[in-house]
């Protein structure tokens, strides 16, 4: 099953996809977010071009495992996001993904600029190798 991934932020989305088969990941791009409604209907296109069978949605939690307010717009989002594409969204820890991310690009020897153009792509790829690990 094709998986799409997306580290939802305030400003940008990072997405990644996995290939059919569960086995690898790719990121695709960094979406700058042009509104809930825009950016689900956005995403359920890319699906549907892409095959993706499911969405797969970083939640962020606090360092205590708790949901917050930012959880809270995650899932709201994810909701949409469901109704818009008719497909089922799951949902995945994303703590400190980001921080991982910048130390592969700091090791990949990427400069400030170049880490902030990625970063969001990469950690999507690190949540969504999480989730596939996990299954």
């Amino acid at each position: 099953m094709r998986i799409l991934c997306l580290d939802v932020g305030v400003k940008r989305t990072g997405v990644a996809i996995s290939d059919p088969l569960g086995i690898s990941t790719n990121g695709i791009e960094i979406h700058l977010s042009k509104g809930a409604k825009a950016d689900a209907a956005y995403f359920s296109d890319m699906a549907k071009k892409r095959g993706a069978e499911m969405f797969l949605l970083g939640l962020p939690l606090t360092m205590s495992g708790e949901e917050g307010e930012r959880a809270e717009k995650v899932r709201a989002f994810g909701t949409l996001l469901e109704q818009v594409s008719g497909l089922p969204v799951a949902y995945e820890d994303e703590r400190l993904t980001s921080v991982e991310a910048e130390e592969i690009l700091i090791e990949a020897g990427l400069d400030r600029e170049e880490r902030k153009k990625v970063i969001d792509k990469v950690a999507a790829e690190i949540i969504l190798r999480s989730y596939l690990n996990k299954k």
